[in-house]
């Protein structure tokens, strides 16, 4: 475990009972929301993640808004998309709760659960959500299971085992909320997801797989990951129990060390400690999209291929490994480069930026038409293994990337081609 820093500069949590409301209101900055308090029915209350964010001294500029009414959620959130021009989705019509897309805004609504909010709270998976702030102005902070002072002290804290099992995915989101709100989950919370790591697996897979999104995406979130595999949390899906040592290579720091920009880093970093952690028979359990199982499947298979010479990197492989490694991840190549050397890293990097690279972005010297029309070709087998051998040619240096002369070497050598084939 690691250990937990001091709460933010602009954390709040460990302000005085008397000004705490005041500040959350100023941190909340409720003016900016796109509904006003008013629109609300009485009673309503936010609750979770927005309110134990503000107390961090970490809120967005357009946080997510969980709010608890004593009303039925679904018509109300019809109504206030109506009344609004919103949309709403209704998220589970069975516990009556639903999602009001407003203004770029996402304002999830649930109906209490209980016969009061403090009974609602209590139900909760852990004490840093277990937060409530009424909407009604003079009312207090409501915090029935003590995450005010754990938040305080930098601790993750279940409410109860059983809040645990009632959707066993909590057990995953407690290594993730640790990870990534900079907490750390306490000895009894840590005891009962390892003892009841199992149960996830009765967890829809697409729900398991956002978490582990959301924790690949973290500044830390290797370290999360790691945690997760070693409570046993993922077995049931056969997640890769070697990958320990690789994540802990895969950190901010690593990506900025082989100079990815900070854009690449939030798409590409998440990329490679999934698939550093996730056999692609892994993530089709999860449901993970085919474009997820694709990639995770060819970055495991060219860092395997780059790893049986250790030495050699990307040099070692031959020419038609090369080309096919760059065709299958030209979008996607930094998250390969994360896990070579750095300075191997920084010259791939740089060349892949190049768009005209020809051996990064490989692409043939002349188009289908334009060698039908030079040569008389037809569309068909053949013409598909010129297109391959002129890449291959160019990739490699053999025709001139650019410039005038890049079509006559083109021509010269799918001439050569032609009657190497023909006899």
């Amino acid at each position: 475990m690691h250990i937990p820093a001091d709460p933010r500069p602009t954390a709040i949590v460990t302000a005085s009972s008397g000004d705490l409301e005041a500040r959350l209101w100023r941190e909340l900055a409720v003016e900016r929301w796109p509904l006003r308090r008013q629109d609300l029915p009485a009673g309503t209350a936010l609750v979770g993640g927005a309110v134990r964010d503000a107390l961090l001294g970490r809120l967005g500029a357009r946080p997510d808004l969980d709010l608890v009414v004593a009303v039925s959620a679904v018509p109300l959130a019809h109504e206030l998309a109506r009344r609004l021009g919103g949309t709403c989705v209704v998220l589970d019509a069975e516990r009556d709760m639903a999602r009001l897309v407003l203004a770029g805004w996402t304002i999830d609504l649930a109906h209490q659960q209980g016969p009061d909010l403090v009974t609602d709270l209590r139900r909760r998976d852990y004490s840093a959500n277990a937060l409530a702030l009424p909407l009604q102005e003079g009312e207090q902070l409501l915090d029935p299971t003590g995450g005010l002072e754990d938040l305080a002290q930098g601790r993750l804290v279940a409410v109860s085992e059983g809040n645990l099992l009632a959707d066993p995915l909590r057990l995953l989101r407690g290594v993730r909320l640790a990870w990534e709100l900079d907490l750390e989950l306490d000895a009894t919370s840590v005891s009962w997801i390892q003892r009841h790591a199992p149960r996830l697996a009765h967890v829809a897979g697409e729900r398991v797989l956002a978490e582990l999104e959301r924790l690949a995406m973290s500044p830390p979130g290797q370290e999360g990951m790691a945690q997760a595999l070693s409570l046993g949390l993922l077995n049931p899906w056969g997640a890769d129990l070697t990958a320990q040592e690789p994540l802990a290579s895969l950190t901010v720091a690593a990506a900025a060390e082989r100079g990815l920009n900070p854009e690449e880093t939030s798409q590409l970093l998440p990329l490679a400690r999934l698939a550093t952690l996730l056999p692609q028979s892994a993530v089709r359990q999860l449901r993970g999209s085919r474009r997820l199982q694709q990639n995770c499947a060819r970055l495991r298979h060219w860092w395997g291929q780059v790893d049986a010479d250790p030495g050699a990197g990307l040099d070692g492989l031959n020419e038609a490994e090369r080309l096919q490694l760059q065709r299958e991840l030209e979008g996607e190549l930094p998250a390969l480069l994360l896990r070579l050397p750095a300075a191997e890293a920084r010259v791939g990097l740089s060349q892949w930026r190049d768009a005209d690279d020809p051996l990064y972005h490989p692409r043939p010297p002349l188009n289908g038409d334009e060698l039908t029309a030079a040569l008389g070709l037809r569309a068909g087998p053949e013409l598909g293994a010129l297109l391959q051998h002129l890449t291959r040619e160019r990739a490699f240096g053999r025709i001139a990337p650019a410039g005038a002369s890049q079509r006559d070497q083109a021509l010269l050598t799918a001439r050569r081609w032609l009657d190497s084939r023909r006899g």
